[in-house]
């Protein structure tokens, strides 16, 4: 959808994702040439109150939470991969790579090669990341370390991150979203939501 054909209920989220703490220093376009949201958010405008709402929910869980960036893309990354979400791996590898994620990191998170994590910290979000994304639960052991290892509110934030990374690499495979490099690379053609 482009900004001249929307209502003003669509607008105000297009204006949120765009203009909002996203938009502010985005390692991967938010918008592309004609003007269209990227990625998860054009379909966010198909329906604005559930939209709103959505994007509200990633815009807390990406800039008002305790994790940490590192902690939070080891996250997004592994729930990617586990989904096999190109769009989220594609965004996301632009952001661990501007937050100083080696091109070894990014390699294994797309694998799952925990080896390559060997700080106790960077592997319990790893091990928790799996696991909600895998399991979509934690054994009594995996809650005890996460408990222990990261305190119980912020492994609220862990859960919640998990369950909306999940919601958006649902939601970009059924609206056919790949990504930009994929439409370059195989000149591919994908759904206008229209």
């Amino acid at each position: 959808m482009l900004p001249g054909e929307l209502t003003s209920e669509q607008r105000a989220v297009y204006d949120a994702i765009a203009g909002g703490p996203r938009a502010a220093g985005s390692a991967f376009p938010l918008v592309d040439a004609d003007g269209g949201l990227e990625g998860p958010f054009n379909a966010m405008l198909l329906q604005p109150g559930v939209g709103g709402a959505l994007q509200e929910l990633g815009s807390a869980v990406r800039y008002r939470t305790g994790l940490t960036t590192r902690a939070r893309e080891i996250a997004i990354l592994t729930v990617a991969r586990v989904w096999r979400s190109d769009f989220e791996r594609y965004a996301h590898e632009a952001v661990a790579r501007a937050a100083g994620f080696s091109e070894a990191e990014l390699s294994a998170l797309r694998t799952g090669d925990v080896a390559a994590f060997p700080d106790p910290g960077d592997r319990l979000i790893l091990d928790v990341g799996t696991a909600l994304a895998e399991r979509r639960d934690l054994t009594d052991e995996e809650f005890t370390a996460a408990r222990d290892g990261l305190g119980l509110p912020a492994l609220f934030e862990l859960t919640t991150l998990a369950g909306y990374y999940a919601t958006l690499a649902l939601q970009l495979r059924v609206f056919r979203v790949v990504t930009p490099e994929s439409l370059d690379s195989a000149a591919a053609t994908t759904e206008d939501f229209s």
